[in-house]
């Protein structure tokens, strides 16, 4: 059997844009090597979890990884929480969040990430005053800072259960059942958490949100009064003055391990909470990597030393790289596009360049488009390569989403992805 590498690179999809002659940002970059895996190998388009879906990463990378999102997930909080070592409890309600800006009317967002330019000693500190400083009346709460502007927070009940089925303060994202939705049109306020619809009578959903919108409201009053975000304001910068919380959650999700679904033993290296959540949530060993430098000619080539090294200890390995997205959500398609150049001049070179691809099957796909004209995910396929192995090429010319919209893999859901990949590999 062929080892597999499963490669995402997340927000990679994107639609034509004219500023690049009505290329997507993976069109006009340069990918040889992308483009020579794809010319070697077999293309197709992925819907990650389904048709008309602008899925978040969790429910995207628990679909991706062959599951059905629809019967596991319980929300994004409670994988990230679980990633950063909170304690979640059937009944506590766990919540992924960032430190935004808003101003002085507590309600009007001015900037949802910060600027992107909070330091983790910052958000550090921020949390600190946040758990020391802020009580609620009727529960507890356990706040922590994770990667820049992001958090995550667990909510739990002085008397009683608490139940997740209540709406986002944040506006960016909507719920459509329990699963999180990015919405490509939002205003900009801070909003007031209730009890999602069926659920406006349950007790335990109206004690969910009230407790949220304390929680909103006086860490807002502590931010403001912050020392760290006064001398922000002095340098210049944005304050990181309120909290934005969304996909609640009231108890941690039951996979079933993917070692017994495959008989296969899985590896990850990741770069975010919530897919540290999912790798350790469904028995894929967390393998470790070096703390980023911020210099991806620097931390590519490491991951890519990483993966061959490791892989001779997995029968596969799950890769995510988050390089695409973020440029993405700030509408920058110029860096975007870089991004993408560098992961395939600084990864994939030092990667194929040691590899024993007659024995190795890798598949690189998207968790999601993130379209930088709307500055969002959306529904957009995503494209899909795989290459290796006794692959047979099916003409397709580069790695692209209208290149892969002709490939012979057509269209299909991210769930079924990782049978084809090991079917693949048996072959």
């Amino acid at each position: 059997m062929k080892k597999i590498l499963y490669i995402v690179l997340d927000g990679l999809g994107d639609l034509p844009l004219k500023e690049l002659n009505n290329k997507t940002p993976l069109e006009a970059a340069l990918t040889p090597n992308l483009d020579r895996l794809a010319q070697q190998g077999k293309t197709g388009i992925v819907y990650p979890v389904e048709i008309g879906i602008a899925p978040e990463s969790d429910i995207a990378v628990i679909s991706l990884l062959g599951y059905d999102a629809h019967k596991y997930y319980t929300g994004r909080g409670p994988l990230e929480s679980f990633a950063e070592g909170l304690d979640i409890h059937d009944g506590d309600v766990a919540f992924r969040v960032n430190f935004a800006t808003v101003e002085d009317d507590g309600r009007t967002i001015k900037d949802r990430r910060v600027g992107r330019n909070l330091t983790t000693e910052e958000a550090t500190n921020l949390s600190k005053e946040i758990n020391s400083k802020v009580t609620l009346t009727n529960a507890t709460f356990e706040f922590k800072n994770t990667i820049g502007h992001r958090g995550v927070l667990v909510i739990r009940g002085m008397h009683n259960k608490l139940s997740g089925w209540i709406t986002n303060t944040d506006p960016a994202y909507g719920r459509e059942g329990v699963f999180g939705v990015a919405l490509e049109k939002f205003d900009k306020f801070v909003v007031e958490s209730v009890p999602m619809a069926g659920y406006e009578n349950l007790l335990e959903a109206k004690a969910a949100a009230v407790a949220l919108n304390e929680f909103t409201v006086k860490s807002n009053k502590i931010l403001n009064e912050s020392a760290i975000n006064k001398k922000r304001i002095s340098e210049g910068k944005l304050p990181a003055n309120v909290i934005l919380s969304r996909d609640a959650g009231d108890h941690l999700p039951k996979f079933p391990q993917i070692k017994a679904v495959l008989n296969m033993k899985f590896g990850s290296f990741v770069e975010m909470p919530v897919e540290k959540g999912i790798a350790l949530l469904t028995g894929i060993e967390i393998i470790d990597v070096p703390s980023s430098t911020g210099h991806v000619d620097v931390d590519y080539p490491v991951w890519a030393k990483i993966a061959l090294d490791s892989i001779k200890n997995y029968d596969g390995i799950y890769i995510h790289i988050k390089g695409p997205d973020e440029p993405a959500h700030d509408g920058n398609f110029q860096k975007k596009k870089e991004s993408i150049e560098a992961i395939d001049k600084y990864f994939f070179t030092n990667l194929l360049a040691n590899l024993d691809i007659k024995n190795t099957l890798i598949a690189v796909t998207a968790d999601h488009s993130t379209v930088c004209a709307i500055k969002a995910h959306s529904a957009d396929p995503v494209p899909l390569l795989i290459s290796g192995g006794n692959v047979k090429p099916d003409g397709s010319l580069s790695f692209s989403e209208k290149a892969a919209a002709k490939g012979s893999l057509g269209a299909i859901l991210g769930r079924e992805i990782m049978s084809l990949l090991v079917k693949t590999a048996q072959s």
